[in-house]
């Protein structure tokens, strides 16, 4: 068992590998990298002025990791520690010898000058085996005592205390976080910050975010409560187990106030609704539980009665919610909803309401309750044509018997492996339902950064669904054997026993 989990775990990582290196190729290649600024407010703002444009889209492509830019500052301070006489004269000499540093430095590095001033900058390509190296390489951070380097605060203690005021923590200094492990009463109860996954940062979208934290920061109004900063209690929607560290020279008075000498102080709010990621599976799982909890049962009511006029209606069922468009049927139950009072939008009385939930997870597991039956009923039919139902019939079992007893239980492993894929795919959303009635969850992300060109937020989601999706398959895998213990996962070689 340990060998063939092990294998599987790493078949998944390599696919996982593949899958994201494929998808991170064609997104960065096939794309022009113009069409980012398509949906970008602030570049059509300056697209007029030739020298800011150009620096814009340099420092965009530089956040992207297409290129490495240096405007014409960085670019003579770059020079100048490399022992080359530099300017920002725009004369040949002072051309001649940026042109000798870029030489020197290699790696592509290139001298251009701004259309209308002529100032000089450098840029260099970064290449696509490169580009791809630095989104792995840095996509598991570990923060530790030594991540602060700030020069204008030389005499930054470095190290690890404990604090039990309020719940044990785990403080750190010298890292990026303040707050290394620490528990409070939101689930999981247990959290860290010492080891992130970064999948890059989010553009045109989100305002330059990182991905992980678009899918995973609440949503909504920031919540104001009692809280308890270094200088005292304080009314602030400020997350104080977020703190990281900001150097105390670009610290404004009023964060001085609340956090007095600690160098800890750039937080996160705290939102009174829940994350994408919550928000998606919570209906998700609530919709799943619906389509379970009524598929297995009519699926054997309608396996038991096969042949009758009972049958013949839930055939009748199966066919019309598969037949229909989903299109169709989403705004038709909606428009049932609506008529008997139910929210037709989600913002109408939002996530904080539990009738804002009721029509997408009822219309959610409405789409896809006639498939599961359809399956669980066939299997368990042709389960009822086996030989061992037939010894169970000859000793005299009765009916229910043979079904409760003898084919649910076979039934129950496909069921039960299908399960942790169910749930998992539900972080992904619904894009139709979560469209329709403006859900803010993950529905709509995938299509939306596709249409914005986020490249970013597509090759992060691209990695975020097929892990969790080796993830199911695995430890659906794994379920079978506790439903059934003589399933082996063990390949065995031929002879052994």
């Amino acid at each position: 068992m340990l060998k063939y989990t092990l294998g599987r775990i790493l078949r998944g990582l390599f696919s996982v590998f593949m899958v994201t290196t494929l998808t991170y190729m064609l997104v960065y290649t096939l794309i022009p990298r113009h069409m980012v600024f398509n949906n970008d407010a602030n570049y059509n703002k300056i697209a007029s002025v030739p020298d800011k444009r150009t620096d814009y889209e340099n420092t965009i492509y530089d956040k992207m990791g297409y290129i490495e830019y240096l405007n014409t500052r960085e670019l003579i301070v770059k020079a100048d520690k490399s022992g080359f006489e530099a300017s920002s004269e725009l004369t040949d000499e002072n051309k001649t010898s940026l042109e000798k540093w870029a030489k020197k430095a290699g790696s592509g590095w290139t001298i251009k000058q701004m259309p209308k001033s002529k100032a000089y900058y450098a840029v260099r390509e970064i290449p696509l085996y490169e580009r791809v190296g630095r989104f792995y390489g840095q996509m598991i951070q570990i923060d530790n005592i030594w991540h602060v380097q700030d020069k204008s605060n030389p005499d930054l203690k470095r190290g690890y205390s404990m604090n039990t005021k309020g719940g044990f923590a785990l403080i750190g200094s010298g890292t990026k976080y303040k707050y290394q492990i620490y528990t409070d009463k939101h689930f999981p109860y247990i959290h860290q910050n010492i080891v992130h996954l970064y999948l890059g940062q989010s553009f045109p979208s989100y305002d330059g975010q990182e991905v992980l934290k678009v899918i995973e920061q609440g949503q909504g109004e920031a919540v104001l409560s009692q809280v308890n900063f270094p200088e005292g209690k304080m009314l602030s929607s400020a997350n104080i187990h977020t703190a990281q560290y900001r150097s105390p020279s670009k610290t404004d008075t009023p964060t001085k106030a609340k956090f007095g000498s600690d160098p800890y102080s750039l937080t996160e709010n705290n939102y009174a609704d829940p994350s994408m990621l919550a928000t998606s599976f919570l209906i998700g799982t609530l919709a799943l539980i619906i389509t379970y909890g009524l598929g297995i049962p009519l699926s054997i009511l309608f396996a038991r009665k096969k042949g009758t006029w009972i049958d013949g209606l839930g055939n009748a069922f199966i066919i019309l919610s598969i037949a229909l468009p989903s299109l169709a049927f989403v705004y038709f139950l909606q428009f049932i909803g609506g008529s008997i009072g139910l929210p037709t939008l989600f913002p109408d009385l939002g996530a904080q309401n539990p009738l804002s939930y009721v029509l997408p997870v009822f219309i959610l597991s409405a789409i896809s309750i006639g498939g599961t039956i359809q399956w669980i009923r066939r299997f368990m039919i042709d389960q009822s044509l086996s030989d061992y139902v037939r010894f169970a019939r000859a000793k005299g079992l009765t009916e229910r018997e043979i079904s409760n007893g003898h084919i649910m239980k076979n039934a129950m492993i496909p069921i039960v492996q299908g399960i942790p894929a169910s749930i998992i795919a539900s972080i992904g959303g619904a894009t139709i339902t979560e469209t329709i009635f403006n859900v803010p969850g993950m529905g709509k992300l995938l299509p939306a950064a596709i249409l914005s060109h986020n490249n970013a937020m597509v090759v992060g989601l691209t990695f975020i669904f097929t892990l969790t999706a080796v993830i199911a398959l695995i430890v659906g895998d794994l379920l079978m054997t506790v439903i059934d213990p003589r399933i082996n996962l063990t390949v065995k070689k031929r002879g052994e026993k």
